[in-house]
């Protein structure tokens, strides 16, 4: 009976202490010095033969990819929570188990949602700009005003894990917590939040409104042009969540017409090369996907990701398995 270590292969270099961690405990070939397309990866899963394939959104497995996995592929462990990259139908039906690595990036989107809150109030862009350029002038009094946090009502859109943190964040500057959801929570969990069934009763009560739900590419985008327009004029706008899940044209005109006063995302339809109409616009503060992009948080993903190859080469329940 064979003792080597569990095998893998990995479409990215992780976090040093994963890496660490890889050469004590796993059999794999030197970290790629970039992040690897699907062909690259492909043919190094033909040449490796690994039990284990550990990747990103970079590396999307799809369709025929699924198919050109070599028979020794038991797992597919992704560092992150969404799985748009993955045909998970698919991987599954060739008897390849998926993993991903939700909860231990909860606190983190939460904080950069809340700073996009913060910074699409506060005109955080425009200064940043102004102040770049030398600034040069003083402001007058009603000069390059933003909007007081403080008590306004936040609409949420997807009251998970992550939903819930940013309310409690919320809380913090009196915010009074409105919110959609696919069912009401309990009231522990609400926390005196006020539930509304349909999306489109709550959007009138927003002063600002920020999306935490999964999206799909092939799902149509729940804000467009007609549920933009059902916010009060002056909101503003915040999508840590997924590109997919708005209509960018309708965001844009809501934008530029000022019936919303700002916008804070992190995500976008097109990644990496969002709309270039959307990058010209003044009033936008914007992040580069980066919702769990700090040291701590992404160790954690790594190294739940090497969790579940671990648990599941040794016959044991994965931490984080994708089951549907």
């Amino acid at each position: 009976m064979s003792t080597e270590a569990p095998r893998l292969i990995r479409s990215i270099r992780l976090l040093d202490a994963a890496e660490e961690r890889i050469k004590t405990e796993f059999t794999a070939p030197p970290a790629p010095e970039k992040a690897m397309k699907t062909p690259a990866l492909l043919e190094l899963a033909q040449e490796f033969q690994p039990f284990a394939i550990v990747l990103t959104n970079n590396s999307p497995l799809k369709g025929k990819d699924v198919e050109a996995l070599p028979e020794c592929v038991k797992l597919v462990s992704t560092v992150s929570v969404g799985l748009d990259h993955l045909d998970i139908p698919a991987l599954h039906a060739r008897g390849i188990a998926v993993s991903n690595t939700p909860n231990v990036l909860t606190d983190c989107n939460a904080d950069l949602s809340m700073m996009l809150i913060l910074a699409a109030c506060r005109r955080a862009a425009e200064y940043y700009t102004l102040m770049k350029k030398g600034w040069h002038h003083g402001l007058g009094m009603g000069g390059m005003l933003g909007h007081r946090v403080t008590g306004k009502r936040l609409g949420i859109v997807g009251m998970g894990r992550i939903g819930q943190a940013v309310a409690k964040r919320a809380r913090g500057f009196d915010m009074t917590i409105l919110y959609h959801n696919r069912s009401r929570l309990c009231a522990a969990e609400e926390a005196g939040a006020t539930y509304f069934e349909k999306l489109e009763d709550m959007l009138p009560h927003c002063d600002v409104l920020t999306l935490h739900m999964p999206g799909s590419p092939s799902a149509p985008p729940i804000m467009n042009t007609q549920t933009f327009s059902l916010l009060p004029k002056g909101s503003v706008f915040v999508n840590a969540a997924r590109g997919s899940l708005v209509d960018e044209d309708a965001l844009i005109a809501a934008l530029e017409s000022g019936h919303l006063f700002g916008a804070g995302l992190d995500v976008y339809r097109q990644e990496p090369n969002p709309n270039p109409k959307l990058t010209a616009l003044p009033n936008i503060f914007m992040t580069p996907h980066a919702g769990s992009a700090t040291i701590e948080t992404r160790t954690a993903m790594c190294m739940l990701a090497l969790d579940n190859v671990e648990a599941l080469a040794k016959g044991l329940p994965m931490p984080s398995p994708v089951t549907a």
